[in-house]
């Protein structure tokens, strides 16, 4: 995959009273596809294979539809491949530091064993990628990636890490990168997520709440799983090394556990206001401007000393030019790409960035970036939708209560 092509799933909607859906995919670079360690696990188990950010992944499973997928991880409990992603473990004494000269976010200050969503950020500020960072020790991190920007991130860790350990920063200590290539990454959501993993372990997971992390004893392995995910519902990131990746989806898929593919993953982050990079996040966008602000820290702010610091602290100060922001569509649903207008005129103020119908809702909601002024809840727009103008109301995001374990 060359650095500049980015895979993304781009579209994920009901084609029909039946429910079935479809998907739309950016093309991959030529060259076959990678596979994740669970290829062969989902062939077995009836799995539509789709392109998805240079790998081969499960759309759906045998007869059983996004929508249905959808729902059953909104009423019990979906297990997803996300093995794809890229995990890496970053080690040495000025990885604290290391990790905040890429990122805003304030991580000397992060609990041991607890994960904050944070960004990559370019010179300008713009969004590398988002990823999530979760703290073991002052000395060790350990950081998921997406897979789609892999020819981006890893470039990009490497050149910095080189910068790093040359500097006088580094005189404490070196820091190294570890690439967990071939490791597993399931995600076991929904509400009975915790229950169904807790019949598999002593540990009592009521001790780890959302964001929080540890080393977890599952039928005899010693795992990492980490409380969070991507649907809004509580849950379990479970990362796995690559001769056990087989037998931990095997433990994790039996009833009441659902195998859970790409469709339903994108309707389920997009009800939880959650962003797709590639689609809602690029190098061009600010975390201001994709109303990701709290990921900056206070002590970040008045320092200063990150990568893109001058570009993200113009926005905080002057206000950026656009914002992200949620929709509720009427009629029909909107796409990637709509454009959006001011009611009654050809003033375009924004694009939808991520759309469809919402099967907890019963509605079509939306993603999009609009001018700065425009983005007030309750704020009337209208988009364009096959050529036809649609209504629109701006909607506060998330647009589903999520139900994550705080304790």
């Amino acid at each position: 995959m060359s650095t500049t092509l980015v895979s993304t799933l781009s579209r994920a909607a009901a084609a029909s009273a039946r429910g079935s859906w479809r998907i739309r995919c950016m093309a991959t670079a030529a060259g076959e596809l990678k596979k994740t360690g669970l290829y062969d696990f989902h062939v077995e188990n009836g799995a539509k294979m789709v392109p998805f950010a240079g790998y081969s992944m499960p759309l759906s499973y045998g007869s059983v539809g996004a929508i249905a997928s959808h729902n059953h991880v909104r009423d019990s409990v979906g297990l997803f491949d996300v093995g794809h992603m890229m995990q890496t473990n970053f080690r040495g004494a000025t990885a604290t530091q290391f990790l905040e000269w890429l990122t805003p976010s304030s991580l000397s200050s992060l609990e041991p064993f607890a994960s904050t969503l944070s960004v990559l950020l370019n010179e300008r500020g713009g969004i590398i990628d988002d990823t999530v960072i979760t703290k073991h020790t002052a000395s060790a991190f350990y950081v998921v990636t997406n897979a789609g920007r892999r020819d981006r991130d890893l470039p990009w860790f490497e050149a910095k890490l080189a910068e790093w350990n040359a500097s006088p920063r580094a005189a404490a200590g070196t820091v190294t990168l570890e690439v967990l290539d071939g490791w597993g990454l399931l995600a076991l959501q929904g509400p009975r997520a915790a229950e169904y993993l807790q019949g598999l372990t002593p540990f009592d997971l009521r001790t780890l709440t959302f964001g929080h992390s540890a080393f977890v004893p599952v039928d005899g392995r010693r795992l990492h799983v980490a409380r969070g995910g991507y649907t809004g519902e509580d849950g379990f990131e479970i990362s796995i090394p690559p001769a056990d990746t087989g037998a931990v989806a095997r433990l994790l898929s039996r009833n009441p556990v659902q195998l859970t593919g790409l469709g339903a993953r994108d309707s389920l982050r997009l009800e939880a206001g959650m962003c797709l990079y590639g689609s809602d996040l690029d190098e061009d966008t600010t975390p201001v401007e994709a109303g990701l602000t709290w990921v900056i820290g206070k002590d970040r702010r008045e320092t200063g000393d990150f990568i893109g610091a001058e570009g993200v602290l113009k926005h905080l100060k002057d206000g950026p030019p656009r914002r992200r922001v949620g929709l509720i569509v009427e009629g029909a649903p909107a796409r990637q790409g709509a454009k959006i207008f001011s009611p009654g005129s050809d003033e375009q103020l924004g694009t939808v960035t991520s759309g469809q119908p919402s099967p907890t809702l019963g509605k079509n909601i939306a993603m999009a970036y609009v001018q700065n002024g425009w983005h007030k809840k309750g704020t009337e727009v209208e988009v364009d939708v096959r050529n036809k103008r649609r209504k629109a109301v701006l909607t506060p995001m998330p647009f589903y209560k999520p139900r994550f374990f705080r304790g």
